[in-house]
């Protein structure tokens, strides 16, 4: 009669043990006919005190860093890091607060008309003229890469606008005043040359406090493959292929942080 050591043996000598290379050998597999249109870009926002997320998910706090798609959440100290890979400006129309699909008016590029607008000294926002209350926000888009400590990446996308349109002008100088030298002498290296620190701030002014971003300069790309991804979403950014949802939600953060 067989021991239950010996049976436990047998059974432990049938099992298939799984093999996670089959992974790699299946890569893409099922998404060959999903495009860049068929995909939601995440957007990283900061939590403010009344995000309704701070209620659905309990490790999330005011300051923090949140995906909008994957429900992540960084926490605002420790921040992330990330390679920027494109930058846009561009000019969002909303509908009154409370009214609306919660998708833009209108988004138009710098190079657009846009409708005359006032600025109020109630709120700093750009109402358009003669309309029902309907706003125009400057917006600042991002794309960025963010590097996962694990060495995984996913792509995203920050919107600044209000007070943090000063954080967006002071990360793109950063990134344009970057300087390395060539065969050639120096140049200017790309914008996805850099890996950048991103963690959020307490500020305040008069009106109140809220938290922003704090920028800071990691490093060199110093991954080949990060290098690689990091550019081929910004030519595919370049070319029109990423599009871009702006979602206005119920209570967002710019609508309470005091301007």
């Amino acid at each position: 009669m067989a021991s239950t050591k010996e049976v436990a043996e047998k059974k432990q000598s049938n099992v298939v043990q799984f093999d996670p290379t089959m992974f790699e050998a299946d890569a893409g597999k099922g998404l060959e006919n999903v495009g860049q249109e068929d995909l939601a870009l995440p957007f990283l926002k900061i939590l403010s005190g009344l995000d309704p997320i701070l209620d659905d998910l309990e490790e999330a706090r005011k300051g923090d860093i949140f995906n909008t798609v994957t429900n992540d959440i960084y926490k605002g100290k420790e921040g992330i890091l990330a390679i920027p890979c494109a930058y846009q400006r561009r000019y969002i129309e909303w509908a009154p607060r409370g009214s609306g699909t919660g998708a833009p008016l209108n988004i138009f590029t710098p190079s657009d008309d846009r409708p005359k607008t006032e600025r109020s000294s109630e709120d700093n926002r750009e109402y358009v003229v003669d309309s029902d209350g309907s706003y125009i926000e400057e917006t600042h888009q991002h794309f960025v890469l963010v590097l996962g400590d694990d060495g995984s990446t996913s792509s995203a996308l920050i919107a600044m606008k209000s007070t943090q349109l000063k954080k967006s002008r002071k990360w793109n100088s950063m990134i344009a005043s970057r300087s390395m030298v060539g065969a050639n002498g120096p140049f200017t290296p790309s914008v996805y040359s850099h890996v950048y620190r991103l963690k959020t701030v307490s500020e305040e002014n008069s009106k109140g406090s809220w938290h922003g971003w704090d920028i800071t300069l990691e490093g060199e790309v110093k991954n080949t493959q990060h290098y690689g991804l990091a550019k081929a979403f910004s030519e595919s950014i370049l070319q029109g292929e990423v599009k871009v949802k702006h979602h206005k939600e119920g209570v967002a953060e710019d609508d309470k942080a005091p301007f």
